[in-house]
């Protein structure tokens, strides 16, 4: 998936030399934390709703507070923003999107073409969405998680399995990360399931392959078969 399909449009940006007070009524009225700054035309910083409660007083009593938020309220944009701000391109993947936003600890950024150009802008909140697509959750069906051997053919051996009982696959996801050495993790997701058949069909599950758990999104319920080879992270919370 590319930024592109992602990114929130149109873009909202603010003048370097308009007041803070208009960042604050802009971020507020659009229900956004992010403000490209323009100047001449050109990016040359981003404002976000960090970068405003960080000029504004915290330890002051009413009357000074009051004073002191008069000044700050009209400071120039510019005076605060962060300047070169990291950007991505429209056909940047969502992932590398995401790293990007992770390893600087940000929580979105400006999206430019190759003429330096605003086109939108990426936010945590839309690679969530793309997550939530991507993944299928919207469809609240059920979710099977497995430990599989990196093998070919063995993904295909479980899906063969939940299609056979009429279930429609939303995704498959895999890592390696998680697994121990020659196998992998495997998490399918499903839905039309008859529950009635659900039994039969874990029963099966289990003889081709490690299933770890069944998560059931539609009734709310979650059922650890092999809680051994979860990532210890989930061990902690059974």
């Amino acid at each position: 998936m590319l930024v592109r399909e992602w990114m929130s449009t149109p873009v909202i940006t603010i003048d370097a030399k308009e007041t803070i007070q208009t960042a604050i009524n802009l971020l507020l009225d659009n229900h956004i934390s992010l403000l490209p700054v323009i100047e001449d035309g050109k990016l040359v910083g981003i404002v976000t709703d960090r970068d405003l409660k960080r000029v504004s007083p915290s330890d002051a009593c009413l009357l000074d507070f009051q004073n002191i938020m008069y000044h700050v309220s009209r400071l120039e944009v510019g005076s605060v923003m962060t300047k070169n701000p990291i950007t991505v391109t429209p056909d940047l993947t969502v992932e590398e999107t995401a790293e990007i936003l992770l390893h600087n600890k940000i929580s979105g950024v400006p999206v430019v073409d190759a003429n330096g150009a605003i086109r939108g802008v990426i936010t945590k909140e839309d690679l969530f969405s793309a997550l939530i697509s991507v993944t299928g959750f919207s469809q609240r069906g059920i979710l099977f998680g497995f430990e599989l051997e990196d093998r070919p053919g063995s993904i295909k051996e479980v899906t063969d399995i939940i299609r056979k009982y009429g279930e429609r696959l939303v995704s498959i996801v895999s890592t390696y990360e998680t697994a121990a050495q020659g196998y992998r993790h495997v998490y399918v997701r499903a839905f039309n399931i008859d529950r009635a058949t659900l039994p039969e069909l874990e029963n099966e599950l289990k003889e081709k392959a490690r299933l770890l758990y069944i998560v059931d999104h539609k009734e709310g319920e979650t059922k650890f078969y092999d809680t051994e080879h979860l990532p210890s992270a989930v061990n902690a919370k059974s």
